[in-house]
């Protein structure tokens, strides 16, 4: 895995979290982390597939909003603010069957104080446009809470 290294403590104590989530159940690896792009695998796995052994559109929208939300919040610098989404839409383009991979590749459009929108191209191993996202995120203030 590949970390920008401006943002590399940052990203390290993000990644290093004992919180369990979604990613992990996807089985999303990270590839590179940093302000400009992300970019990860995910298996099309048991976990990530509908009934029809195809890859699930929700998998694909989930890959994508991770890879957002996690771009966004490396791009706040306030450590008093997190980024959480507002929106997303996708358009699914091509199946992908069970046992191949896709690589999720976010990029962001726009970086305001309050709002952030990334465009999110998840593709084959061979670089086929899987599905196309665009996800928007509030930028707010975190609050103090415990799971």
């Amino acid at each position: 895995m590949q970390i920008e290294d401006q943002i590399k403590i940052k990203a390290e104590a993000m990644l290093s979290s004992n919180q369990k989530h979604m990613g992990q159940a996807l089985g999303i690896e990270f590839q590179l982390i940093s302000r400009d792009e992300m970019r990860a695998r995910m298996p099309v796995s048991e976990n990530t597939i509908q009934p029809f052994g195809i890859l699930h559109g929700g998998a694909s929208v989930a890959l994508a909003e991770t890879l957002a939300s996690i771009g966004a919040y490396l791009n706040i610098d306030d450590d008093s603010k997190m980024a959480v989404g507002l929106e997303i839409n996708a358009n699914h383009i091509k199946p992908v069957r069970l046992g191949g991979s896709v690589e999720g590749i976010a990029r962001p459009l726009h970086r305001g104080a309050k709002t952030q929108v990334w465009e999110i191209r998840v593709q084959t191993e061979g670089g086929k446009l899987v599905s196309i996202s665009r996800c928007t995120l509030a930028v707010v203030k975190r609050r103090n809470s415990t799971p």
